[in-house]
């Protein structure tokens, strides 16, 4: 969790888009978009900031600079660095970069930028599967899929900070919602069609395979995708969200890579044990140095506090903020550290003093021998009334703030949860939670011809072996030939 800047809370504004008459990169035939390339790339210039500031980005600068390299690579063979590419396209620069985020998952914005997930480079097995997924992203830029929907929906930009009430009422769950705000979140929320997809596939294997991959690998990694939803029971992963079928989709990798290798495309490098020795090292799953939730208390090792959690309530943290939400998820509190704030006061009274916002209350407060604020403030909106409470608490210099709210009418019932939270917040003292370290993936070299089986047990026998299987993209039975390399999480 980093510094946050003190957000407002604002409703949605939407604005129409223009209809935009220029060439496909890849038919090579013009057609209608929602905004023009130039359009395109500062959309990603100006996104892509909030990206990193809401996800951080993988501190291992050899593995970023080798993803970055490769996507470089990938995009040499596409349509748009071809020599009949217009220079609108083949001038514009590409940003590969890889999040600090356990969540499966790939996705680019318009114009050229495009992200890899440290979860997703953990579940890969090979350099070729790497370079179907970046091959994949690329062609969505270059098809100009947002664009499209864009055009197709009629939106312009949204603001969604501080809005989860009110954009559950648009179909989205608080634990999306709290992710991003601005024009990002419209971007990520607009989800590409199924025929989209099967052209970011297509297009995807085109590059991997003339890159010399064998393209045909990525239906392993597709077929991963598929485990870990059965394994979760959430539902599709965000990569597959609107996606061909999985089933389908992995026999597809293997006819489209047989297409090119007819064409004359020799797909020879996998890059399999490699790619594992370069993933060596990287964190697995969630870092507790960076917080985690034990006993209904959230704990922070790197920044020393702690707060309570209610029973039944939900906990998502990201890299600057945590979002707790009820079952309901009708009652919210962000949690942040705040930037530029001379004092609780100060803080308190900047947000009470905003437009759209009308307070209510503002006291000094002493919270396990902080200095703290706490006001309350309601803020109208389309149909209703936000009832918000705003706490802010100085620890060792730093000030951070609780924001919490809730629909007016249901202010009692949850006042006593959000004064209960803010005022559990204290210093942690507890050795274990302060040296806790997180878990990293560990090269295994199957000595011997063996079950996976076997090997799970003697290497990570505190995980879950469906978990560790899906990891290694293997089957929990499967026997593993000698001298195979194998990926485990250990501390």
């Amino acid at each position: 969790m980093r510094q946050l800047s003190l957000g407002v809370i604002i409703l949605f504004v939407f604005a129409q888009t223009a209809c935009v008459m220029q060439k496909n990169p890849i038919s090579g035939q013009k057609r209608a978009y929602g905004y023009s390339w130039e359009e395109e790339v500062k959309l990603g210039q100006e996104n892509d900031k909030q990206i990193v500031a809401q996800y951080g980005l993988l501190q291992d600068k050899e593995l970023a600079a080798y993803v970055d390299s490769l996507g470089q690579a990938i995009l040499s063979y596409s349509h748009l660095r071809r020599e009949d590419t217009p220079k609108m396209y083949s001038e514009t620069p590409f940003t590969f970069r890889v999040l600090n985020t356990p969540v499966v998952n790939a996705f680019a914005l318009p114009g050229g930028f495009v992200y890899i997930t440290r979860g997703l480079l953990n579940h890969l097995n090979n350099e070729a599967q790497l370079a179907v997924v970046l091959g994949h992203e690329i062609g969505h830029v270059a098809a100009r899929h947002a664009s499209q929907r864009a055009l197709e929906q009629k939106a312009g930009q949204f603001a969604l900070i501080g809005g989860a009430v009110v954009g559950e009422q648009f179909g989205f769950s608080a634990q999306n919602v709290m992710q991003l705000g601005g024009q990002a979140a419209q971007l990520l929320f607009m989800s590409y069609s199924r025929d989209d997809e099967r052209e970011s596939d297509r297009v995807g294997v085109e590059y991997a395979a003339m890159a010399g991959y064998q393209a045909e690998e990525a239906a392993g990694f597709f077929e991963s995708l598929k485990r870990l939803s059965e394994q979760s029971g959430n539902g599709t992963p965000t990569l597959l969200s609107s996606h061909p079928d999985p089933g389908d989709r992995y026999n597809t990798m293997f006819k489209l890579a047989e297409k090119w290798e007819e064409q004359g495309y020799k797909q020879t490098k996998i890059k399999t044990n490699s790619y594992k020795q370069r993933v060596a090292g990287l964190t697995y799953g969630n870092n507790p140095r960076e917080g985690f939730t034990q006993n209904n208390t959230f704990y922070h090792p790197e920044l020393a506090f702690q707060f309570d959690v209610p029973k039944g309530w939900n906990v998502q943290n990201q890299p600057t903020q945590v979002v707790l939400f009820n079952g309901d998820q009708n009652a919210i509190m962000q949690f942040a550290l705040a930037q530029d704030a001379a004092s609780p006061g100060q803080l308190v009274s900047s947000f009470l003093s905003q437009e759209g916002v009308t307070s209510v209350s503002n006291e000094s407060i002493s919270i396990n021998g902080f200095p703290a604020q706490r006001g309350t403030a309601t803020a109208v909106q389309e149909n209703s009334t936000l009832w918000i409470q705003f706490t802010a608490i100085e620890k060792d210099g730093q000030i951070y703030q609780f924001l919490a709210y809730t629909q007016e009418p249901s202010k009692a019932q949850f006042e006593p949860a959000f004064i209960s939270i803010s005022g559990s917040f204290a210093r942690v003292t507890n050795e274990s939670v302060l040296n806790i370290q997180p878990p990293n993936i560990t090269i295994v070299r199957a000595g011997t011809a063996q079950p996976f089986i076997q090997i799970a047990q003697r290497e990570a026998s505190d995980y879950d072996l469906t978990t560790l299987a899906i990891l290694n993209q293997v089957e929990t039975d499967e026997q593993i030939p000698a001298g195979t390399l194998l990926k485990f999480p250990k501390q």
